[in-house]
């Protein structure tokens, strides 16, 4: 990781919405991570409201942050961090860790933001969070790979329903601009959740896991995410870690329940 990696990062974001760092950690990382996501998933599918739909055969799944062994691997990565810096300013929180898992037979969904865009966004220009993401399998296009329109975190969304989903009038314009991402184990991305995206249909036999690391800056309002640790976990993370974590902190974890209904109602009821 460059200075120049962290520069084309910063660049890619306000121009394309959203930029990578290949390579971020070895293959072997990514497996266990995949292991522990499939476990989580197990567990979420198991309880009621465990996980959400986000369209036929497609789930997000919110986590605690300790069920992950590569958590903090993640949030200390020197990429991650200072593009957070860069883009957030130094006192950037973590504030959401969960998964998307698109099954095998999941349908493309509708072209849509991961929220409603704020002010500082459409009258500043100004990038108030990240997400960043790490596939744990090696992408192929039968997988139903992601697929994102590039410079569209500048919509303003007045016309959108629920400030997130565009009406079907705007999608030729969406799909002149979308490129779709092929990322291979050990790949990190980083991108505005503003940026209109979608996941494709997953045509092959494999399910396509993908964990997701949510940053805002300081100050920003956050209503949508619960994040959670233990009192044992938070005393054994570093002070620095500690510093950017935007968590609730409790004596014994109970299981998460989810709170992306909005989005889980309409993606639920697209084909």
């Amino acid at each position: 990781m460059t200075g120049t990696d962290v520069d084309t990062a910063v660049r890619g974001l306000h121009t394309d919405g959203i930029a990578a760092l290949r390579g971020a950690f070895e293959p072997e990382w990514a497996d266990r991570l995949r292991e522990d996501v499939e476990a989580l998933f197990r567990e979420a599918m198991a309880r009621p409201d465990g996980a959400i739909g986000r369209g036929p055969n497609r789930y997000y799944v919110e986590i605690h942050p300790e069920r992950i062994r590569g958590f903090l691997d993640l949030v200390t990565h020197p990429w991650v961090d200072a593009v957070a810096r860069a883009v957030l300013g130094p006192d950037y929180q973590v504030v959401e860790i969960g998964f998307d898992v698109p099954l095998p037979g999941a349908v493309a969904q509708p072209w849509h933001r991961d929220f409603p865009a704020p002010r500082e966004t459409v009258e500043d220009r100004r990038l108030t969070s990240l997400a960043f993401n790490v596939t744990t399998v090696d992408t192929v296009p039968e997988m139903g790979p992601f697929e994102i329109a590039h410079g569209t975190q500048w919509d303003d969304g007045a016309d959108f329903d629920h400030g997130m989903f565009p009406p079907k009038s705007a999608y030729p314009r969406y799909e002149g601009l979308a490129r779709r991402k092929l990322p291979r184990r050990g790949d990190v991305s980083v991108r505005s959740a503003l940026t209109i995206h979608r996941g494709t249909a997953n045509r092959s036999g494999s399910s396509r896991p993908v964990l997701v690391l949510g940053l805002v800056a300081a100050g920003v309002e956050n209503d949508r995410n619960d994040l959670v640790v233990s009192r044992a976990y938070h005393e054994r993370l570093p002070d620095e870690v500690r510093a950017h974590l935007g968590c609730r902190v409790v004596d014994e974890l109970e299981p998460l329940v989810q709170k992306h209904t909005i989005e889980g109602l309409v993606m639920g009821a697209t084909d």
